[in-house]
């Protein structure tokens, strides 16, 4: 009985592999499973078309990494330190849906996908990769970006007219309220700058999500950075009644010196992480009771920096832990059902923090308070301070160049200047008036006063443009004629190097006269 109860196992162990293994090889899912040291020792179907690794015994024994290869969803290769791939696999600790591109062996072909890690119990300990095709799911959630991008953006105005009304009316100096009316429009005022926030917070997840914007890494010094951008809420925690520390040491104040002696450097983005620390502060502001405190501390923990953001408040109960990072999600309770909120923040903290290849997590029990960690590849000392020397160098390059491309067309406030005098000169140029000319005209006719660049100059210029075929027009009598000098004798220029003079030729009196007739006409 015993033996055929044991038998029986054995074949119903067996029905069960198998039926198992045939499950694997029809789902459209990649599979890999390997032992505790990362050789391959099963790959199904779809695993190997979108690996390209040709077979799967060709992938039987060869180390997962040989196999996978990943890089960001934003085209960037990740490091054994910022993959969280390599870290779950080599701490044994599981990963839930990470989006990533996995890079196919033979082509190349980038295939975004979300990848797991999950760790079976026991003696072998073996680790199990999933990782799925997500194209359409993007495909799907960018026309949903893009149409929540356009209709925050153009919403944003209306909203911000709304707000922009509802201050004047609640201002003294320009509308007489009672207090009745008062407190309704400041109700007003308070619902339209929420939902002009959550549209704020709308268009800077959507940019991201999109591709429109992109981190811009430097090196930094994290732990004075943070202080830094924790003193910016040193008031609002005032005005909440709550003590913001720095350190677990005092209250942060105006006047605060560094506290904590530790130096960790990391590659970041500052735009970034001001929104990391602002979101998380602002939310423990929020959730803590007037009394409470909020501690802020970053420090070095091996290849890693973790920032933690710790209160004293409400807490956050063990369902809703696994979801507050995800988009619109907010805890329904008694509690918070009166603090406003997008349900944005924490979703752009964990979209932030990934994007710069770090993680994010809470702790936390309902009614005990609540503790958010961030955690950011660090560099050495060393990799600082060469990344620094080359951020230097990009700064001089940056400010030397205007230098080399400086223009050598005037500027248009400089042909401003020059505008007036050179008006005044152009059509002086175009006349074939000359001095001799204008004496001859009849008495009745003003002397014209000569311009800022004299004739003399400007008709060798006109003549040598065409020297084959020069003006008549010009032409002066060879006889020698009195001369009506003006209030302030040209002087006369050479003409230019290099430039023929040509000497014109005599022109017959009748002519002439013809010439100064249709002169004098044209200056009335």
């Amino acid at each position: 009985m015993n033996l055929f109860k044991r038998s029986k196992s054995k074949n119903a162990t067996g029905s069960q592999a198998a039926l198992a293994e045939m499950t694997l090889n029809a789902i459209h899912d990649g599979v890999i499973m390997t032992d505790k040291s990362g050789a391959v020792q099963f790959i199904n179907p779809a695993a190997v078309s979108m690996t390209e690794c040709g077979s799967a015994n060709n992938a039987a024994g060869l180390d997962y990494g040989l196999v996978v290869k990943l890089e960001s969803k934003e085209g960037r290769e990740l490091s054994d330190l910022e993959n969280p791939l390599v870290q779950a696999m080599s701490t044994g600790q599981p990963l839930e849906s990470y989006q990533c591109a996995l890079i196919a062996k033979e082509s190349g072909k980038r295939i975004p996908v979300a990848i797991s890690v999950l760790v079976v119990e026991g003696v072998g300990q073996n680790r199990i990769i999933m990782f799925r095709n997500i194209t359409k799911e993007l495909e799907e959630e960018g026309e949903q970006t893009e149409f929540i991008s356009t209709a925050s953006h153009e919403m944003r105005t209306p909203v911000a007219t709304i707000d922009g009304y509802l201050s004047l009316a609640l201002n003294p100096q320009t509308a007489t309220l009672d207090e009745r009316a008062r407190g309704y429009l400041a109700a007003a005022q308070k619902a339209s700058k929420h939902l002009g926030k959550l549209f704020q917070d709308l268009l800077d997840v959507t940019k991201l999500d999109d591709g429109k914007i992109r981190p811009h890494f430097e090196p930094v010094e994290m732990v004075s950075v943070v202080e830094k951008l924790s003193e910016d809420y040193i008031v609002r925690a005032k005005e909440a009644k709550l003590d913001l520390k720095f350190g677990s040491n005092e209250p942060l104040s105006f006047d605060a010196t560094r506290r904590v002696g530790q130096v960790a450097y990391s590659f970041v983005d500052i735009n970034f992480l001001r929104e990391i620390v602002g979101n998380l502060i602002d939310n423990a502001i929020k959730y803590t009771p007037e009394g409470g405190s909020i501690y802020v501390n970053v420090r070095g923990d091996g290849d890693r920096v973790l920032i933690n953001v710790t209160d004293t408040g409400i807490g956050i109960s063990s369902e809703d832990l696994s979801h507050i990072f995800q988009k619109f999600y907010r805890a329904d309770n008694s509690d918070t059902r009166t603090i406003g909120g997008t349900g944005l923040g924490l979703y752009l903290v964990k979209q932030r923090a990934e994007a710069m290849g770090g993680k994010v997590w809470a702790e936390s029990a309902f009614g005990e308070g609540s503790t958010f960690y961030v955690s950011l590849p660090r560099l050495t000392s060393d990799e600082y301070e060469k990344r620094m020397i080359m951020v230097r160098n990009q700064q001089m390059m940056q400010q030397s160049q205007p230098a080399l491309t400086q223009p050598t067309q005037p500027t248009i406030a400089q042909f401003a200047q020059l505008k007036p005098q050179f008006m005044a000169t152009q059509p002086v140029a175009t006349r074939p008036a000359t001095p001799q000319s204008v004496a001859a005209q009849p008495a009745t006719t003003q002397p014209v006063a000569p311009q800022p660049t004299t004739i003399q100059s400007i008709a060798p210029r006109s003549v040598v443009t065409q020297p084959t075929t020069p003006q008549p027009t010009i032409s002066q009598p060879t006889a020698p004629r009195p001369v009506a000098y003006p209030t302030q004798p040209v002087q006369p220029q050479p003409p230019p190097a290099q430039q023929p003079v040509i000497r014109p030729t005599p022109t017959p009196q009748p002519v002439q006269n013809q010439i100064n007739n249709n002169l004098n006409g044209e200056i009335k």
